[in-house]
């Protein structure tokens, strides 16, 4: 396959801002329609990224489009819907985090996906981020030693144009699954995956009713290292905070700026002083790598990462997370 068609689905404020402007400057993918239930919206948008054909539907545009994938970027509860209608079409299926509310959504996803064989990427941008990749190798070089430790977190203000984060049964929970979820996987992924087997939880409704503006986790994993996250749309900061410190036996590693500490002597030198893009940059040289990534793998360069087995155990996380927050107690996952 020397071009991707593909096909568009939810046209909000990441569609607009990254998915649309880089997928239209590949040159492998042919963007061959757009789908919005806002009409207005589909033609704005139609017209401004130069784009024949949109739909008020998904199901008309895969009924009448001649596509072999479909990018979806809408809200959470309408995931499994459109997945499963991509399915049956055998299109190959690149979808936004969180794939699902819940644990058992997404395994009912992989069951339809797996066994039609098909390609299915979940959208973990922080992954691609060149200064995460860049820690990855490092780390995978046994440069800081064995993992002991790691804390991270991601502090930000809700999206103004994602009120349907706030409602439960479109959401499938608060700040965590929004933004604790994305920080948990990236970590997890440095870390090659490292399984969890136990969690504590604690959410706060500060700003909210029905799900969690804050939430702090503790984590032991099976080789026993500590992991500690912290998320809130509502703590009183200045700017966005994403940040991860990973402590080994060998060295300490932090992002945002990618810092490597090392005992030289007496003295604790970091031995990356190069200076990366702006956080700007950084963001959106991820999403370009993350679709890229999935474009390769559709076209059978590459394997698939960020795969939805992979998310299966990601929720199956969150589901315990929830659950310990609910029942202020430490679940063990088994």
């Amino acid at each position: 396959m020397k071009t991707v068609k593909i096909g568009i689905v939810g046209l909000g404020w990441v569609s607009q801002v990254f998915h649309l402007p880089i997928l239209k400057k590949l040159s492998d993918v042919e963007i061959v329609a757009i789908c919005d239930i806002d009409k207005t919206k589909c033609q704005v948008v139609a017209e401004k990224f130069g784009i024949r054909k949109y739909y008020t539907n998904y199901i008309d545009m895969f009924e009448h489009e001649d596509i072999n994938a479909v990018d979806i970027c809408t809200p959470t509860d309408t995931h499994k819907a459109i997945i499963l209608e991509a399915t049956k079409r055998n299109l190959n299926i690149f979808v936004e985090r969180p794939v699902a509310r819940y644990h058992q959504e997404a395994v009912d996803i992989a069951e339809a996906v797996n066994e039609k064989k098909i390609k299915l990427m979940v959208g973990m941008n922080n992954r691609f981020r060149p200064d995460m990749m860049l820690l990855k190798s490092i780390i995978e070089s046994n440069e800081l030693g064995k993992i002991m430790y790691v804390k991270t977190g991601w502090i930000k203000k809700i999206s103004t144009d994602k009120k349907w984060m706030i409602q439960i049964d479109k959401s499938g929970g608060g700040v965590f699954i929004d933004l604790g979820l994305a920080a948990l996987d990236t970590l997890l992924w440095t870390v090659n995956f490292t399984e969890i087997k136990r969690v504590s939880a604690f959410t706060f409704y500060n700003t909210t009713k029905n799900v969690e503006d804050t939430c702090i986790a503790y984590f032991e994993t099976k080789d026993n290292a500590v992991l500690t996250l912290e998320t809130s749309w509502s703590f009183q900061t200045v700017t966005d905070q994403f940040y991860c410190d990973i402590y080994g036996t060998k060295g300490t590693a932090q992002i945002n700026p990618l810092k490597i500490f090392k005992n030289y002597g007496t003295d604790v030198v970091n031995v990356f002083p190069t200076k990366l893009e702006s956080p700007q940059n950084i963001a959106k040289k991820s999403y370009e790598n993350e679709l890229k990534h999935f474009i390769g793998s559709v076209r059978d360069l590459h394997p698939l990462i960020s795969t939805i087995d992979e998310a299966i155990k990601r929720m199956k996380v969150v589901e315990a997370v929830y659950k310990s927050a609910k029942s202020k107690k430490e679940i063990v996952i088994k």
